[in-house]
């Protein structure tokens, strides 16, 4: 970090240039009015972190946000704070018929504005309009909310951006329709009277079973040709149990022979029950909150709306409404929800969560850890439910 008075970014950036230090960071003109930034995606194969997030993490030094040794680093954090500023000052303005977002080493154009006293003066009034995101660890103006978002999805491959144009497009929401979800992975958690027997990750676009024993070989004709995970639900004898529970138990796994098929699709996270026994669930798109969601046999039902999750978190982040849920239980066998039982007393239960959503909330400090979810639920189980 320099000595001395601290530089804006243009006299940064400038010096930056001027340096030669990083690689595709150059002049676009002889005149110096535009400059090349590299812009390459943490989700390309070729991706280096030490060399294509070296002037991100830079800016990111040079603010105090990052000290080496002591923070995690964040090298999307850290490419969408300089992204934000950029978007921010009045010193610079995108070029984007220069951009070349396709190549090998992608990069990015911007004009140096010259000269710009009068817009520097309007930019602080109008900084001081900004307001607070909620916990967003800085200040975002609602354009550079929008962008900041846009980049932090494409960087994790949570989503893929199908329209370019897309951008700056305000107050228009940015989610939906040109933003697919490409990562289909859930958290599968598995519990017998609130222990946890099982957790697990899906690996396959298909998604998983949740049955008792195994899918019969050349059974086609009710499950189809798919390559789902196959998660057996564990001995009772794997937990601590009564013995009259773990006989129910065992009664029970008995009529879910043919368990349930879940899986996360572009626009949702969907359930088909093919099992004997009766499957009850709970989640964002559930009827009841105070009875139960019966799922029908041989019926695909929609669990999560993605395009629905993705815009109330924009409603979050701006302000307007609370932490969406992406969060979805199964309870297999017993009714539910129940009022009158506590999910704890429940024999088997599922808790599902589709990933992207998970670390899209933890990214920008929305989600709750595992620990803190268990803490607050052992506290209020028995009021809330």
């Amino acid at each position: 970090m320099e000595d001395g008075a601290k530089l804006h970014l243009k006299e940064w950036l400038i010096t930056q240039i001027e340096s030669g230090k990083y690689e595709g960071l150059s002049w676009e003109d002889e005149a110096k009015s535009m400059f090349r930034i590299p812009w390459k995606h943490a989700a390309k194969k070729d991706y280096k972190q030490t060399e294509d997030a070296a002037l991100f993490k830079a800016w990111a030094v040079y603010k105090g946000k990052y000290k080496e040794g002591k923070d995690k680093a964040d090298p999307t954090m850290w490419k969408t704070r300089l992204r934000c500023a950029l978007n921010k000052s009045t010193d610079f303005q995108e070029v984007p018929e220069r951009n070349q977002l396709d190549i090998t080493e992608p990069y990015k154009v911007y004009r140096i504005q010259r000269d710009n006293g009068l817009a520097r003066t309007a930019g602080k009034a109008k900084k001081k309009g900004s307001f607070p995101i909620l916990r967003l660890q800085y200040y975002l103006t609602e354009s550079c909310l929008c962008s900041a978002l846009e980049e932090l999805m494409r960087e994790h491959m949570y989503c893929e951006l199908t329209d370019k144009k897309l951008q700056n497009q305000i107050p228009a929401p940015f989610f939906s329709p040109a933003l697919t979800i490409s990562d289909l992975r859930m958290q599968v958690t598995l519990l017998y009277q609130g222990q946890k027997v099982m957790k697990v990750t899906t690996s396959t676009p298909d998604g998983c079973f949740i049955l008792q024993g195994h899918v019969p070989l050349g059974n086609e004709r009710i499950y189809g040709r798919c390559t789902a995970q196959q998660f057996s639900f564990p001995s009772p004898a794997s937990v601590s149990l009564p013995s009259c529970m773990a006989e129910a138990m065992n009664r029970l796994l008995c009529h879910l022979e043919r368990g349930v098929l879940l899986w996360v699709a572009p626009d949702g996270v969907f359930i088909k029950r093919f099992c004997q026994g009766r499957v009850y669930w709970s989640g964002p798109m559930a009827r009841y909150t105070d009875r139960p969601n019966k799922l029908e046999r041989d019926k695909t039902f929609k669990l999560l709306d993605i395009p629905t999750f993705l815009t109330e978190l924009q409603s979050c982040l701006q302000g307007k409404g609370p932490v969406p849920s992406c969060e979805i239980e199964l309870c297999f066998g017993e009714e539910y929800p129940d009022p009158n039982v506590p999910k704890t007393r429940k024999l088997i239960m599922a808790q599902v969560v589709p990933l992207f959503a998970v670390e899209l909330l933890q990214k920008f400090n929305l989600g709750e850890t595992e620990e803190k979810r268990a803490m607050l639920s052992s506290k209020t189980e028995g009021e809330m439910m």
